[in-house]
């Protein structure tokens, strides 16, 4: 639990780095500053939701589309992970994505990302 917990906050400082720096134009969260915990409460709760379908939706995914990342030879991931993004989107209204670019970009970095945090949090 804690392991998800931290993960949910590297997911959220993640979000808050690509659109602070505006490394993804068409990456967009709207931050709520009336909120409970101010600002950074919109990136914690998108960091939430992101790590939530990620856990849940996205081993259902990959299940389910084994057959094409075998012959792609795992660059269907990426789609998946652009799903995935889209679908947190979806969900929340502080996260907005411009087109299927942007959301594949983004599922590549939050991928990379996941896969650092989960190096450095198994230790």
């Amino acid at each position: 639990m804690i392991t998800f917990l931290l993960k949910v906050v590297v997911f959220a400082a993640a979000f808050y780095g690509l659109t602070y720096f505006d490394v993804l134009p068409g990456l967009e969260v709207i931050p709520n500053p009336d909120g409970p915990i101010g600002e950074y409460g919109s990136y914690l709760w998108i960091g939430l939701i992101f790590g939530v379908v990620n856990a849940i939706v996205g081993p259902i995914l990959r299940v389910l589309s084994l057959p094409f990342v075998l012959l792609t030879l795992g660059l269907f991931l990426l789609v998946i992970n652009a799903a995935l993004l889209a679908l947190t989107a979806g969900i929340t209204d502080r996260l907005t994505i411009d087109g299927f670019g942007t959301a594949v970009i983004g599922g590549l970095i939050l991928a990379v990302v996941g896969w650092v945090a989960d190096q450095l949090l198994d230790r």
